[in-house]
């Protein structure tokens, strides 16, 4: 793999990355349940962190690591599925949007389930959290298709000559 290859598939990961973030954000910010609960956990968080910090006494840690964490769970979805299904496609060479799209997308979605060991449905609405992250990996996906893997496999571009006569 050549140089400017490796450097298109790294802005292109990048890219769908935070392409795949944006999805994800707009999926929770668009559910009813999740929403409530990101307005409740969210701002009473934000609220004693800050309060905290306004009468100068340092944040709590358990708020402070329970963002960590929550970030961490957040760049684990939307960046490992994509860089996992770009690996596999450069190496093998495929150019499938269905690859890209669709394995990130279910990859994305399966993730959670993986993590807790294949156990049974933990709530009610986890098929609606499990749709959210399908796309937001899907959204991923096609974006990296679109920057990067299209033309994987393929070798260097070379320049067309007109026939000598």
């Amino acid at each position: 793999m050549s140089l400017g290859r490796l450097l298109a598939v790294a802005t292109a990961l990048l890219l769908a990355v935070a392409c795949g973030g944006l999805a994800l954000g707009i999926g929770v910010v668009m559910d009813p349940v999740l929403r409530d609960l990101l307005g409740t956990l969210g701002l009473s968080g934000l609220e004693a962190v800050l309060s905290d910090l306004a009468e100068g006494y340092a944040p709590d840690p358990a708020m402070i690591e329970g963002g960590m964490s929550l970030g961490r769970a957040i760049l684990l979805l939307v960046a490992v599925p994509p860089a996992l299904n770009a690996v596999v496609g450069e190496v093998l060479g495929w150019r499938s949007l269905a690859w890209y799209g669709g394995a990130t997308g279910l990859l994305t979605a399966l993730l959670p389930w993986l993590m807790r060991g294949g156990a049974g449905p933990a709530g009610t609405g986890e098929g609606r959290v499990t749709a959210i992250l399908f796309c937001a990996g899907g959204v991923a996906g096609l974006i990296y298709w679109l920057a990067a893997g299209r033309f994987a496999g393929r070798g260097p571009a070379t320049m067309w000559a007109a026939p000598r006569r």
